[in-house]
This record gives C-alpha cells, sequence and structure tokens, in this order.
C-alpha cells in the first residue's frame, strides 16, 4: 500500500486568563517526502470553535466537514448554540468510528478549542476517541515531546492571550528544530470573546544561496 500523505505535525493549544491560543506549524509529508509547505492545520468549525489536528489527511478532511456540518444541524434543529463539551463528545464519536473501520481504519488527533455560555474550554480527542478536558496546555503530532518540554517550564495560568501566543511560538519553533515531520512555519489563531483572530504566521525561508 503507498504512504499515506500525512501532517507530520506539531500542533499546541493552551487555556489563557482571558482565550485560548492554538497552534501548528505548515508542513505535511508522505513518508520522507516534504508534500505541502502550506499546510493548513487549524480550522474554525463554527463561529466560536476551531480545532487543530494531526494525523492521516483524508480523515481529517472529511471529519472536519461531517463536525462543521453536524453543528450547524443543530443549531438550526435547537435554535441555540451548541456547548464546547456537547461538540467535543460529537467529534469525539465521529473519530472513534473512523479508528473502528475494520478494512481502512482513520487515524486523527484533533485539539479543539473555543468559547460558549460557560466559557473558554480546551479540549484533547485523541485518535482512538477519548475526549479530555485540558485545564491548561495539550500538544499532538510528532514533534509534541519537544513542544511539551518548553511547555512545562513556561506556561502559567495567568498568561494573557498575546504572551500565549508568544509561548506557543517557542513551544513549536523548538519541535521545529528537531522533529523533521515538522516545519516551514507556524500558524497561531486565539480565542477570546471578541472571536476568532488568526494572530500570527511565521514562515521559514529554505532558500538556497
Amino acid at each position: 500500500m503507498d504512504e499515506k500523505l500525512k501532517t507530520g505535525t506539531t500542533t499546541v493549544g493552551i487555556v489563557c486568563q482571558d482565550g485560548i491560543v492554538l497552534g501548528a506549524d505548515l508542513r505535511a509529508t508522505s513518508g520522507n517526502m516534504i508534500v505541502d509547505k502550506e499546510a493548513i492545520k487549524i480550522v474554525q468549525i463554527s463561529d466560536s470553535i476551531a480545532v487543530t489536528f494531526a494525523g492521516v489527511v483524508s480523515d481529517i478532511q472529511l471529519i472536519t466537514k461531517l463536525i462543521t456540518a453536524e453543528i450547524k444541524l443543530k443549531e438550526i434543529r435547537t435554535g441555540k448554540k451548541i456547548t464546547l463539551k456537547a461538540t467535543a463528545n460529537l467529534l469525539g464519536n465521529m473519530v472513534y468510528s473512523t479508528i473502528r473501520n475494520p478494512y481502512f481504519p482513520g487515524i486523527a488527533h484533533f485539539l479543539m478549542g473555543g468559547i460558549d455560555i460557560d466559557g473558554f474550554h480546551l479540549y484533547d480527542i485523541y485518535p482512538d476517541g477519548s475526549v479530555t478536558l485540558k485545564k491548561d496546555y495539550v500538544s499532538s503530532g510528532s514533534g509534541s515531546v519537544f513542544a511539551y518540554g518548553v511547555l512545562e517550564i513556561k506556561y502559567n495560568p495567568a498568561l494573557t492571550v498575546n504572551d500565549g501566543v508568544k509561548l506557543v511560538r517557542q513551544a513549536i519553533n523548538a519541535a521545529l528544530q528537531r522533529d523533521s515531520a515538522s516545519g516551514q512555519g507556524i500558524r497561531i489563531v486565539t480565542i477570546t470573546k471578541a472571536g476568532l483572530k488568526e494572530h500570527s504566521i511565521q514562515k521559514v525561508s529554505y532558500e538556497l544561496k
């Protein structure tokens, strides 16, 4: 079987006192080959929720389309905004059903951040379909071990979103230095009461001179 296109990946999510910060690198790989240098690994699935992802690209694309549609349907049917907890559980069920496919099991790891009537929340939706609420920070992907090294030392629950952006950038940059499947740059999205904002895109130049 041909090697699947994977995002390689380092993604990070942190909880700040005034919002959520999500970050990811820009590299997608197939085996040892870099096939995309501007991969989008943070996707908005509603006006107040975004997800990062790591895993097999085709599985991720399908699941994100399905969860976006399901959120809209539920909000239309109920006439009110869906909660982060309900959304995380819905996404977890989708991931669970995909990984249990006996013929072509899907592999996708999501970090979900957003805001609802109860405040800001960050969830880790693992490739086995399990859903975990994170009170501080979480990282996923092949470079996560390097990102965790920075987060363990520098994370503070009193961080503002502006400080959180700097920390997420530092954590992902540590992975870019050591993980060959992560690279090209860093994309950061913030979620506050003002809404979702693409806060920063920092690209790394590999030009030959």
